[in-house]
């Protein structure tokens, strides 16, 4: 990304969160496309609306296991449900859970998450938005809204849809005849590049991308005691939850149990009830393989003897011998046959308590970026502090007569099903919490994170698209560092922070100020005479150094100096130092501005060498910015990111050349802006005549 896409991108992004754009209501059109535009030219023109930016084609289809050469795209037809249904419906009597079966892509994960938002008729129309049909202003056009990184979004489809041998390839419903499921199935694969992109991933993925909420996992086989009344108030209050079996290996995939659970393969939970049997009360759960088949066999199943056993009313209500994916089983049973639950809580509800609590919540952007932001864990001392810092401030305790006060940190990374395409998969991410109590707005340095000890941790550092950990801890400031497990990785994330009572929270970054040594400028008659005859000597006839006589003195000098690594001085970057120094107009240096330059360039040397810490004759990323400060430079993440885009190479290091050009110019810009801020309040205007002469001439 450009430094100017960048600085712009992040203004636009800032200017539609304060006029509200990304809400439910106000939701982002998905690479521009206006749904209602769309669909009015389409009945103007009387056209079938075809989507161009998702093209009936195999790229949509995958790259891989679904590209062109693959046999399952072989005789793939792209159809519209007019075109192979006598009497296609968006919705027949209300979206159900029996409208959800898989068809031949691994996404198990997704079709579990749509199967539970049936179940909250609110939830769904916030992502199937009402007056959709194929009767009524039919125009081949559909959209969708889902949850993405803190914004809605709306995404436009056509209907036409992958069809083989006369049958829906993907997501379909049991009627046949009903369209809304395979079609919110295609918006979100377009959401994510392609088909082949939603093969394999986490309920809680869908969960969150369908509602907004926070997903917290619970471990089966180390069971929260109060579990079955946690889930049963989850369900009350239509949270989504998920559910699977852990495989030891991809030989278990999919593998089936001797009572037919299908290891690696993601169920939803659709119903809690206790119910009176022989005498005792029993704790059952219904629980949906998305399939729309293969159910369990053990006991409280479709054909098991239990349910004769319970009073005839209750049978009526919940017996069901349909093969339709949906059963019921023990809670006994559900703890020792499956190996983990996720619960995606909507408002980040409290789940000790049996009262509903609304969670104070923040989010906040942010980025790793190779050279700047990227530090990985604290495995790696060096660079861990480079990472985005972000200060919780837990002041009230809990109500519940607790002495700690209880938060949730989520920590998602972004866009990476997206980037499968170009061979990348979800990094192993997790994030550290540290006690500090300081100054406010200070980015902490490696010494911090040297001398102390974290105060907790995410659970695990793991390849999923989101981590996240419930915590409880006394009040205080903590600080949340966000990481990839190892460094160098760049990538998108979001850090969402839910506590109990209302807790204040900021990105912690460094105040942009620059304090800088005074610079004397001598009069000639107070320079060295040794000095003045060095510059007779370089400087000629004319007594001035022009930008090729520069380049040509510091590649000399710098050439014995075998400890640093440098492709020398180039003539364009030269040119922009006499410019900076030059303050006469000439385009040339005289004898005491050609001092102030060399003695610039002989403290940067010192200030090179003192954090050259690895003797490599270069600086790395986190060596340069220890020598910015000492240099006087205090700058925010986002400055020195353009800074190392800038003047690092490929490699990420910077050369002492670059290091000195980029020391100039940022000390000739604290200096220019400190000169026009004539009234020290921070903000200066420009006039067109300065603003160029500053941007082309600096």
């Amino acid at each position: 990304m450009s430094i100017t896409v960048l600085l712009l991108s992040l203004a636009v992004s800032q200017w539609d969160r304060n006029e509200g754009i990304g809400q439910n209501d106000k939701a982002l059109k998905f690479l521009g496309q206006d749904f209602e535009y769309l669909r009015s030219h389409s009945l103007q023109s009387r056209r079938l609306f075809e989507d161009d930016a998702f093209p009936a084609q195999i790229s949509s289809l995958g790259f891989k296991e679904l590209g062109s050469r693959s046999t399952k795209t072989q005789g793939v037809r792209w159809m519209r449900p007019t075109e192979f249904c006598s009497d296609p419906h968006f919705i027949v009597d209300g979206a159900t859970r029996t409208d959800v079966c898989q068809g031949a892509l691994g996404d198990c994960w997704l079709l579990a998450a749509i199967a539970s938002l049936t179940l909250n008729e609110t939830l769904l129309h916030r992502v199937v938005p009402h007056g959709q049909s194929f009767h009524q202003q039919y125009a081949g056009i559909f959209h969708f809204q889902f949850w993405q990184f803190g914004e809605w979004v709306d995404v436009v489809i056509d209907d036409r849809l992958p069809v083989k041998d006369g049958k829906l390839l993907f997501l379909h419903s049991a009627e046949g005849a009903e369209f809304w499921s395979a079609l919110l199935e295609k918006a979100y694969a377009k959401l994510n590049g392609c088909y082949e992109a939603l093969s394999g991933g986490s309920t809680s993925e869908g969960f969150e991308d369908f509602t907004g909420g926070v997903t917290e996992m619970f471990e089966l086989k180390k069971a929260h005691p109060d579990l079955f009344s946690i889930i049963s108030r989850a369900v009350e209050r239509g949270s989504l939850l998920g559910c699977s079996i852990d495989i030891s290996g991809v030989f278990e995939m999919e593998a089936m149990t001797f009572k037919k659970l299908v290891k690696g393969h993601a169920y939803s939970v659709t119903g809690v009830e206790e119910v009176e049997f022989k005498g005792s009360p029993t704790k059952l759960l219904r629980i949906r393989n998305p399939w729309g088949e293969v159910e369990w066999t053990g006991a409280w199943s479709d054909n098991s003897r239990e349910w004769a056993g319970v009073d005839p009313s209750v049978r009526a209500r919940l017996y069901n011998r349909s093969e339709d994916g949906e059963f019921w089983m023990s809670f006994r049973d559900f703890l020792r046959e499956f190996s983990r639950l996720e619960i995606c809580n909507l408002t980040a509800d409290a789940l000790q308590a049996s009262q509903v609590k609304k969670w104070s919540s923040t989010l906040y952007p942010g980025e790793w970026r190779r050279g700047s932001t990227a530090g990985g864990c604290r495995n790696y001392p060096a660079t861990f502090w480079l990472n985005p810092q972000f200060k919780v401030a837990l002041q009230h305790p809990d109500t519940d007569g607790q002495s700690g006060c209880s938060f949730l940190v989520a920590l998602m990374q972004k866009d990476r099903r997206r980037q499968r395409r170009e061979g990348k998969d979800m990094e192993t991410i997790g994030f550290t919490i540290y006690e500090f109590t300081g100054r406010a707005g200070v980015h902490l340095k490696r010494d911090f994170f040297l001398t102390h000890g974290s105060s907790a941790r995410s659970e695990l550092f793991i390849n999923l698209r989101e981590v996240s950990t419930r915590f409880c801890l006394p009040q205080g400031e903590y600080i949340v560092i966000p990481s990839t497990f190892e460094p160098q990785k760049d990538g998108d994330f979001v850090l969402r922070v839910f506590s109990e009572k209302p807790a204040d929270s900021q990105e912690l970054d460094d105040d942009i100020t620059a304090d800088l040594p005074e610079e004397v400028e001598l009069d000639e008659s107070q320079i060295d005479a040794g000095f003045k005859g060095l510059f007779r000597q370089l400087a000629g006839v004319e007594m001035e150094i022009s930008a090729s006589k520069l380049q040509t003195i510091l590649n000399r000098i710098i050439s014995k100096h075998k400890d640093l690594k440098t492709d020398g001085f180039g003539k364009e970057a030269c040119r922009c130092m006499i410019t900076l120094m030059d303050t006469t107009g000439t385009g040339k240096l005289g004898l005491t501005e050609f001092h102030v330059l060399w003695e610039k360039i002989k403290r940067y040397l010192t200030v090179f060498r003192k954090f050259d810490l690895d003797k490599s004759g270069t600086m790395s990323s986190y060596e340069m910015r220890m020598a910015l400060e000492s240099a006087g430079f205090k700058l925010t993440n986002h400055l020195f990111q353009l800074i190392i885009l800038r003047y690092a190479k490929e490699d990420l290091n910077v050369d002492f050349d670059n290091f000195v050009n980029c020391l100039i110019r940022l000390e000739t810009m604290f200096k220019t802006f400190k000169e026009m801020d004539t009234d020290v309040d921070g903000v200066v205007s420009f006039s067109f005549f300065q603003w160029i002469s500053l941007t082309m001439f600096a």
